[in-house]
């Protein structure tokens, strides 16, 4: 288990009748670095490390996508601290990363503290093709991958059928260069970031986790990112 802690949450916000608590992001807002990005890259480095089929699932058949997020990614890491050069970035805890366009995927989980996950239409649902999930929160990506919005949500109670037809509603709807961002809150036993399977709940319950998750759509692609940011702080 790993203490890795903010000092603080993201900031509440009041909301939007399309998704509960879904407001508009700025374009460029859609990557934080916050006080626990030097420990949560650690933590992502040693994952991918080591339990790479775990977190990480990028076939070459979402690889386009893949480099137009991380191309995404890099027009905004100047302004959040890091130098970039034709190959190589260094982050802001001073680590060198190479750029690697052929895994571009591994390469912003080398870079961001965001899980990023590349949804595409197929049908009439967007299909979860490709992600690097380092923080998943009750969650296995083995279990999720190529599967429509719908059964990636099937353990979630509150999650009907009403839900559903508004959330695929705003993965259509959501315009490029006008991203979405939501957040939840939940009470957590323990602060470990990598939860892939729920944990009984108890009456000590003493850290508070929320997901700042960001909806866009990139141009070339038409594909949808979903990037979650994921804060604990103690409660």
């Amino acid at each position: 288990m790993s203490l890795i802690l903010q000092s603080s949450l993201p900031q509440a916000h009041a909301g939007d009748p399309r998704l509960p608590g879904t407001m508009p992001c700025d374009p460029y807002a859609w990557l934080h670095v916050d006080d626990a990005y030097a420990a949560q890259m650690s933590l992502r480095a040693q994952l991918i490390g080591t339990r790479k089929d775990a977190v990480l699932y990028e076939p070459e058949s979402v690889r386009v996508a893949g480099q137009e997020v991380l191309d995404a990614a890099l027009g905004i890491l100047p302004d959040l601290g890091f130098d970039l050069s034709d190959d190589a970035v260094i982050c802001p805890d001073g680590r060198p990363v190479h750029i690697d366009r052929d895994a571009p995927l591994h390469t912003l989980g080398h870079l961001v503290q965001e899980d990023i996950c590349i949804l595409q239409k197929q049908g009439a649902e967007h299909v979860l093709t490709g992600a690097v999930l380092c923080f998943p929160a009750n969650w296995r990506l083995a279990e999720k991958i190529n599967r429509p919005l719908t059964c990636i949500h099937d353990p979630v109670d509150e999650y009907d059928d009403n839900i559903a037809r508004r959330v695929q509603r705003l993965f259509d709807g959501v315009r490029v260069g006008r991203p979405l961002w939501r957040f939840n809150k939940l009470s957590y036993t323990d602060p470990d970031l990598h939860q892939p399977r729920k944990r009984a709940a108890t009456d000590d319950m003493p850290f508070i986790r929320s997901e700042r998750q960001c909806i866009l759509r990139l141009p070339r692609t038409d594909a949808v990112i979903f990037a979650i940011h994921t804060y604990i702080v103690r409660g």
